[in-house]
């Protein structure tokens, strides 16, 4: 207890980490969308009751190269946060 009262950036740090797992959710939430929308257009011609053989590979395959794709931008695009941050070019690097 002595540690989160001595700890003056705590409030600070429990704000960031708050706010990095609702952008997380965020993110999660944005996947599944767009994930649904363009697979399910691009596998399922005609819904019916049930999912074909087909129609499940085809859902499969087209999450798991969506998601592969999703994860190789968001590593790009946190490694390239990273390297501004690490330059001194944040947001006041930015004229912000």
């Amino acid at each position: 207890m002595n540690n989160i009262m001595n700890t003056s950036s705590d409030p600070k740090s429990q704000i960031m980490d708050q706010i990095r797992q609702e952008a997380a959710v965020n993110n999660a939430r944005a996947l599944i969308t767009k994930l649904n929308a363009h697979c399910f257009e691009k596998c399922i011609p005609s819904p019916g009751t049930s999912l074909s053989k087909r129609e499940e590979g085809c859902l499969s395959a087209c999450m798991e190269k969506y998601m592969a794709t999703w994860n190789v931008v968001s590593r790009t695009y946190i490694g390239q946060v990273q390297k501004m941050a690490g330059q001194g070019g944040g947001m006041d690097g930015m004229g912000l």
